[in-house]
């Protein structure tokens, strides 16, 4: 028996202006990538402190270096930081939350929920910066440190929604049918889940920039290269100065993003939950404001 098609609606003018405000980051980001722009922002080019100019769009910081340029490369930092952590966790959930619903009341969910129960417990920002401490000599210690935490909402969202699609039709004609239990679960239960796991994916994607800007601003995040919370740590010298390049360019590129992305998540919780009014999910709009 074929599973039954969901379909989920998306207001296009809703979504046309955040996706608009993201395709600019995504392209400042592909630009970095690519070596088009924002591979000098580590370079002196002036003596000290100048202000906005046409070779200098946002002036340089104290040390000379371009701050435009240094804002681009934290544009490619955030996107590299928020895609390795989201898609992994989202995934580790997505399959986690799956197979315990699929199998509640018994070892497997016990076990999983208990886990997930375990990391919920744990203060989130002190268990990331402590993952981050004892992991620092790996270079990818901060997004392992954030994959290990930010799955478990995912999981339980994905378990309870699992816990009504088992009970569905379709799953029990794959059953008789002869389907193994990994396969219906692969097959039917995840794909039906997939309209949760985009919202989760944008608001792990948040989650992901935001717990990596106060890492690095902490000086417990990225090591070798520039992001935002790198220029923020910056600025919190140069603003005794009265220097506020550094603090405006950082704080409003990720404002900015962060606004984009939430409405982003609000639009697609409206299409895939047309009771939720826009809202985004109570639990997971309270841990994206938590990361």
């Amino acid at each position: 028996m074929k599973a039954p098609a969901t379909t989920h609606k998306l207001t296009a003018g809703g979504l046309r202006a955040p996706l608009a405000v993201i395709a600019v980051y995504l392209v400042a980001a592909a630009g970095v990538w690519l070596g088009w722009w924002g591979t000098d922002w580590s370079g002196i080019q002036a003596s000290g402190r100048q202000p906005p100019s046409p070779e200098h769009w946002l002036g340089t910081n104290l040390l000379g270096q371009d701050i435009f340029s240094r804002l681009l490369a934290g544009t490619a930092t955030a996107f590299e930081v928020g895609l390795l952590v989201s898609v992994p966790a989202t995934l580790l959930g997505a399959l986690v939350g799956a197979f315990a619903g699929y199998f509640p009341q018994r070892w497997p969910d016990a076990v999983l929920m208990w886990l997930t129960g375990t990391l919920d417990a744990i203060p989130f920002y002190l268990f990331v910066i402590a993952l981050s401490y004892a992991m620092r000599d790996h270079p990818a210690a901060m997004q392992l440190a954030m994959i290990m935490t930010f799955w478990t909402l995912t999981a339980r969202i994905v378990r309870a929604e699992t816990l009504r699609i088992r009970q569905l039709g379709f799953v029990a004609a794959a059953r008789v049918s002869g389907l193994g239990s990994w396969q219906i679960i692969r097959r039917h239960v995840v794909p039906h889940t997939v309209h949760i796991l985009l919202v989760q994916a944008a608001i792990l994607f948040v989650a992901a920039i935001k717990a990596e800007v106060l890492l690095s601003f902490l000086g417990l995040g990225l090591q070798d290269g520039v992001s935002w919370g790198i220029m923020l740590a910056e600025a919190s010298q140069e603003i005794l100065a009265g220097h506020y390049g550094n603090f405006v360019a950082a704080s409003a590129a990720l404002l900015l993003l962060v606004l984009a992305i939430n409405r982003m998540t609000d639009e697609l919780q409206r299409s895939a939950d047309p009771r939720s009014r826009g809202s985004a999910d109570p639990a997971a709009r309270h841990e994206a404001t938590r990361a």
